[in-house]
């Protein structure tokens, strides 16, 4: 696919977000009601949930997920907190059980499908109803193998809507199918705000100067597209110059041609944002995702992984380790830049920034923001912020 249709106006508003809500702890209490509980996150993959009593635990803004698959196969998405007296059922990130979900707490059981299955002295309560009582649900989506969950209703649409228009695009690389490396799974925390990261990953106007192994692969051959609806996509084509850099000049020489993806898709890697806090990144040999967890303010988690064919030949295993080292350094060279900006907005020099036609589409993620949580507009922060913005909500109405 060539450069993008979706052109830059030639008038716009250039200024980002006010420096305030990079480090504002009441901001972030609204960010967790308005943005994190009411849209959709990414939880995991459904290969992590294919066998009876498989679950992933999932937590962000004071909520606790529980994805787990039911003897009958289904695969459904509840809260992880006991009806008793709030207890975490499960404690692991991933793990399996047999018959049962039992709190470690009080020992009340539950089904594999979140039904209360047995309490313990039971005769010292009222009877409960196993339906009433069960495990809350979560609201849960699959799109292409990945489940997606939102703890409350929100402004989004289904997100096979939000991703509709990259439905084409996506479907030959077959992600429903890919199974995670495990080895591959990390996290890493940074004394930053959320959206710093968001805002360093939002556009490759810096790729050249910062990033010498992505700019070694891809040239002048990257392209951002602005958020669109709660999406956006960016994509770059391999250079056609000899590569100078270790990793990048093998990997390009050891990747095998996939057969299974279009032409254009052969040699490039293509990335797919969500908003708020989600990127999927679809590469010839693989596929990773990477997600922010905020927990307060000012510091965040990141979490990632490198999905693979579950038939993947040996070349295409030598291609994926050489894509992840391209990677890896990608995210080191962010992670000092990330720091860098988001402690500039507290020195007294600071006075807002000016976006380049290149940082478009991180101009429209702060659109989405500012639309979510209308105070981000405001240049100074407001002494009431909750009320505040409420009232701003109330008036875009």
């Amino acid at each position: 696919m060539p450069r993008s249709s979706i052109s830059v106006p030639t008038d716009w508003e250039r200024s980002g977000l006010p420096g305030w809500t990079y480090f504002s702890q009441p901001l972030f209490e609204v960010e967790k009601n308005q943005i994190f509980r009411t849209h959709w996150q990414y939880a995991c993959h459904v290969s992590e949930v294919t066998e009876v009593g498989q679950y992933v635990t999932f937590d962000i803004a004071d909520e606790r997920a529980l994805v787990i698959c039911g003897k009958d196969g289904v695969v459904r998405a509840f809260h992880n907190l006991c009806r008793h007296r709030g207890s975490r059922i499960v404690g692991d990130e991933k793990g399996q059980c047999n018959k049962a979900l039992v709190c470690p707490y009080h020992g009340w059981a539950y089904n594999l499908d979140g039904t209360l299955r047995g309490v313990a002295a039971a005769n010292t309560f009222p009877p409960m109803n196993p339906e009433e009582w069960g495990l809350k649900t979560i609201e849960m989506e699959i799109w292409h193998g990945f489940i997606f969950i939102r703890f409350q209703p929100g402004p989004q649409p289904a997100m096979a809507e939000i991703l509709a228009r990259f439905e084409e695009e996506v479907a030959p690389y077959k992600p429903e199918d890919m199974v995670i490396d495990e080895g591959s799974y990390a996290t890493d925390t940074a004394d930053v705000n959320w959206k710093s990261v968001r805002d360093v990953d939002n556009e490759g106007y810096h790729v050249r100067q910062a990033h010498p192994g992505l700019h070694d692969l891809y040239g002048a051959k990257y392209f951002d597209e602005p958020y669109v609806d709660g999406a956006s996509r960016s994509i770059g084509y391999f250079n056609e110059a000899p590569s100078k850099g270790w990793s990048t000049r093998h990997y390009r020489a050891i990747l095998p041609e996939a057969r299974h993806l279009p032409k254009e898709s052969q040699k490039a890697w293509l990335y797919v944002g969500v908003f708020p806090n989600l990127v999927f990144g679809f590469y010839p040999d693989s596929m990773v995702f990477y997600q922010e967890i905020p927990h307060s303010a000012t510091k965040t988690v990141q979490r990632g992984a490198v999905f693979k064919y579950r038939n993947e030949d040996r070349r295409t295993r030598a291609a994926r380790y050489l894509s992840q080292r391209i990677d890896r350094d990608t995210a080191k060279e962010d992670q000092m830049l990330t720091i860098w900006s988001c402690e500039a907005t507290k020195s007294s020099a600071f006075d807002g920034i000016i976006f380049s036609d290149l940082e478009y589409g991180l101009k429209t993620f702060h659109d989405h923001l500012r639309k979510v949580v209308p105070v981000m507009n405001l240049t100074t922060e407001p002494t009431q912020l909750a009320s505040e913005n409420q009232t701003l909500l109330v008036a875009a109405e």
